[in-house]
């Protein structure tokens, strides 16, 4: 597995208990990054049931999100649009917790298994290749020693910076994308709205996730405009922020710096083939997504438990081959495309306009007839709930990982 986020992270461990070889390449020397999708969705909550891990999950320190609100109508007022909470099922919300806690998680119960290895501080450079068939990888050390590991299969886990995808046969295909993001933390009081918040300002549009004593904020800005947005200063924006939040107005000095605010290059594309003989992609290296939903992460690990369940099997057995890599693909290529699908409507329906001036959550004389409708219908909020949730499809791990 090259990378070790969540989905070289999962497939490892499942593989591995499973009774197959692995070894995870990760570059950096820990899972320290910040603003890295926190969110565990309940489908991921349920995987970590399953792998009896679900008690040592729950002692990390999370905050349950279980409401969407956006300010909607008259006044602007905050109006839930998806309840989590409502769900009929076990894990009815979204833990946010720091990723590098999930990580470290599933890094030592990977220590358990003896056929686990975590290589940190190891950067993969290229690809082995042995008669048009991906062999393996060379890598490189951070103290610079390289060298080679072989392999029956290289998952790409590696994100949208992928060297799979450089390989010109696996054909990219780019979505054009209105925005790029800024993350930063605002200080969170008591009083505050709890779970994730919207708001649409002048030109951006935001996503406020509670974590508790602090808000991890997204602006969604015009694409390409961070730095002319930069030069208008800091306090503009901040003012313009409070403006859609007038909640927030106490805290508006809290960022004292344009350093603490960090520029994601939004993008979306996906690989037209996920996979070569010796080679298979999954997550961001098989498809970036928007943060649009916030479910990349969930799309991550739901590609990983398909990819354990279909190759623990023929790994084991020494019989994996193109079929295996073609039949993970073919399972998660729908629910990729299907999102991604969403993503762009969202894109051009509710995104761009905003970002051009428009305001379509509401005029602020009547809300607007999604509103309506979510009003007189409640249950109907349990739609987009179950679907940042659960997403289009659920996968199972197999069985032989299960302990």
């Amino acid at each position: 597995m090259v990378g070790g986020g969540p989905a070289g992270m999962v497939l490892g461990l499942l593989l591995a208990r499973a009774g197959v070889e692995v070894t995870v390449l990760e570059k950096h020397g820990d899972f320290l990054r910040d603003f890295r999708g926190d969110t565990v969705h309940p489908t991921t909550l349920s995987l970590l049931d399953e792998l009896g891990l679900a008690e040592r999950f729950a002692a990390l320190p999370q905050r349950h999100v279980r409401t969407i609100q956006l300010p909607i109508g008259p006044g602007r007022s905050l109006f839930t649009v998806g309840d989590i909470g409502a769900l009929p099922v076990r894990y009815n919300y979204v833990a946010m917790v720091p990723q590098w806690d999930l990580l470290t998680l599933l890094a030592e119960e990977g220590a358990r298994e003896p056929s686990f290895t975590l290589r940190m501080n190891t950067e993969v450079t290229s690809f082995l290749m042995e008669r048009g068939r991906v062999a393996g990888v060379r890598y490189r050390t951070a103290e610079g020693r390289t060298g080679e590991l072989r392999a029956t299969v290289t998952v790409a886990c590696d994100g949208r910076g992928s060297l799979a995808r450089r390989l010109p046969e696996l054909g990219l295909r780019e979505f054009g994308c209105p925005m790029d993001a800024w993350w930063f933390r605002l200080p969170r009081h008591e009083g505050d709205p709890r779970g994730l918040v919207g708001n649409a300002g002048d030109r951006f549009l935001t996503a406020m996730i509670d974590r508790g004593d602090y808000w991890q904020c997204a602006a969604l800005i015009p694409k390409g405009t961070d730095a002319d947005r930069r030069a208008a200063g800091l306090d503009r924006f901040m003012a313009e922020f409070a403006a859609v939040a007038p909640w927030l107005a106490d805290r508006t000095d809290a960022l004292r710096s344009w350093d603490e605010v960090k520029l994601l290059d939004v993008r979306l594309d996906r690989l037209r083939r996920w996979h070569r003989p010796g080679l298979l992609c999954i997550g961001d290296a098989a498809h970036a997504m928007s943060p649009v939903f916030g479910i990349g992460i969930n799309l991550a690990v739901q590609d990983a438990v398909a990819a354990a369940r279909v190759l623990a099997g023929p790994l084991a057995e020494g019989t994996v081959g193109l079929r295996e890599a073609r039949a993970v693909q073919r399972r998660r290529w729908p629910t990729t495309a299907a999102t991604q699908a969403l993503q762009r409507i969202a894109h051009a329906r509710v995104i761009e306009p905003v970002l051009a001036g428009a305001t379509p959550l509401g005029d602020g004389s009547r809300p607007p007839g999604i509103a309506r409708v979510l009003s007189a219908v409640p249950w109907l909020k349990r739609v987009p709930a179950y679907f940042l949730a659960y997403g289009a499809r659920r996968e199972r791990p197999p069985a032989a990982s299960l302990r």
